[in-house]
């Protein structure tokens, strides 16, 4: 039987088999099957903590290394991750036996949207953040929800939780699905509510332009039915152009004065930060939150749109934002040694890198704000984003480039170069420094770094344990 028949998710499944477990978003997949009952193994490339362990713990099998005898006990159902590519030794064999197959999107949908109203919260950015503050909201007001979101949020210490309540937050990936359907993600997904917090060029390993990003989203609005919501923001063009004529109601959210949401008032004291929320010209209420930035503030501004529409007490959404702990690896704080700070980010887009350090520097200017770099997503790699980066570091009084640490993926003319981006940071008057290896970062800070001072550190991987490192060589 041909294997296209086959992607679908039969009755009566029993055994489910997951190529590539070990990413954030199939182990947390993984970890929610096994808790519905199924019988759940997994496999991997690299097999190591703290994955590893954390799978284990949940009682799921797994088998180091893609090898097509890891399917030998002929599971019901196999769900292939999107690194999977159509050669993997797993893919080919369960293409040659006939087994079910789907993608991780098909099987969220299945397993854990039926029955339920899904928010879909899309866009380059900001995703981990909104679908979090929503999902500790619904949470707080009572409403038991379900979610799977793309970070680990504090509240939950998950980034996935089962719930009995009417509703499933996810987050709407635009990367594409599996190597049998390179559509993106998000467009699998039939949701209530859909929150869209921006629209610009990224993954440059999947599209060509920003036109081929926009054809995208206009795709998935395009999907969304008369009658359902779309929560837009409204600083970007980009989007403006995209929502024009469409079936769905929409409402707008920002900073203009004729949309709907309308961020107020914003002053910071302390650790706090307080702003007004304004709806349909009315102020709706006054908020505060330990989130730092607008451009957070902007995205809890969008939750609080969902919240009102799903009829959640004001008193519920203030008290979830107050108590709202944030995500790890977004501006989370990993220690303090001899009065200087160290934090983590996960920013790599030159957008997010220039928002997060204007978000976090006021909360440190006491001291000096000290940027590490570390360019290593498919995108950052390329030099598309080449002449654009030397603008995200104006607020940083000091800036610290590391090498990419993957570059030979990269064809040689497509690839980044960290020493043009630092000679361009010194052309702008920045006191930029270039690094081929993270021990030479490290010793440069120990050096340099004052009390006072903030060093935030930047990368979407693990940069070689660089924060645990550095916090014990300090």
């Amino acid at each position: 039987m041909s294997g296209l028949t086959k992607n679908i998710i039969p009755d009566n499944v029993k055994k489910i088999h997951l190529i590539a477990v070990c990413g954030t978003g199939m182990g947390a997949l993984a970890c929610m099957l096994k808790e519905m009952g199924y019988d759940v193994t997994g496999s991997d490339q690299r097999v190591y903590p703290p994955m590893s362990d954390f799978l284990a713990r949940k009682g799921i099998s797994l088998m180091e290394g893609f090898r097509g005898d890891n399917l030998s006990h002929r599971p019901d159902l196999v769900i292939v991750g999107n690194a999977v590519r159509k050669d993997n030794p797993e893919a080919v064999r369960m293409m040659e036996t006939g087994l079910f197959y789907c993608s991780m999107p098909q099987a969220l949908n299945h397993f854990m949207a039926k029955g339920k109203k899904t928010l879909l919260v899309t866009g380059t950015h900001g995703k981990t953040t909104t679908s979090s503050i929503l999902a500790w909201i619904l949470y707080k007001a009572g409403l038991d929800p379900s979610f799977m979101i793309g970070g680990i949020v504090k509240n939950f210490d998950s980034n996935y939780r089962i719930g009995n309540g009417d509703y499933f937050v996810v987050e709407g990936d635009e990367y594409d699905t599996a190597f049998f359907d390179k559509g993106p993600k998000f467009l699998h997904f039939d949701s209530s509510v859909t929150v869209l917090t921006s629209i610009e060029f990224d993954h440059a390993d999947i599209f060509r332009d920003l036109e081929h990003v926009k054809q995208a989203f206009g795709n998935m609005i395009g999907k969304i039915a008369s009658g359902k919501l779309l929560i837009a923001y409204d600083g970007d063009e980009n989007i403006d152009g995209l929502i024009k004529n469409r079936n769905c109601a929409t409402e707008r959210y920002g900073r203009k004065e004729n949309s709907s949401w309308r961020l107020g008032q914003v002053f910071i004291k302390s650790s706090w930060t307080f702003f007004e929320v304004i709806k349909k010209g009315e102020v709706f209420g006054n908020f505060k939150t330990k989130l730092v930035g607008e451009h957070n503030l902007l995205n809890a501004l969008s939750v609080i749109a969902v919240a009102d529409h799903l009829s959640v007490p004001v008193d519920a959404v203030s008290e979830a934002l107050e108590t709202f702990e944030g995500i790890k690896r977004r501006q989370e704080v990993r220690g303090v040694k001899k009065g200087i700070t160290v934090m983590d980010d996960f920013a790599h887009h030159p957008t997010a890198v220039r928002e997060t350090i204007k978000a976090v520097k006021p909360f440190y200017s006491s001291g000096r704000m000290i940027a590490v770099f570390e360019p290593r997503t498919n995108s950052s790699m390329r030099k598309v984003f080449q002449d654009i980066y030397q603008l995200s570091f104006d607020g940083a009084d000091i800036v610290c480039i590391s090498v990419p640490p993957l570059l030979e993926k990269i064809p040689p003319g497509e690839r980044f170069s960290s020493k043009r981006l630092v000679e361009d940071l010194k052309s702008r008057g920045k006191d930029a420094y270039f690094f081929s290896n993270t021990r030479s970062i490290i010793d440069f800070l120990v050096k340099e770094a004052e009390a006072g001072d903030l060093v935030l550190i930047m990368s979407n991987g693990g940069f070689e344990n660089i924060h645990e490192r550095l916090l014990k060589a300090l």
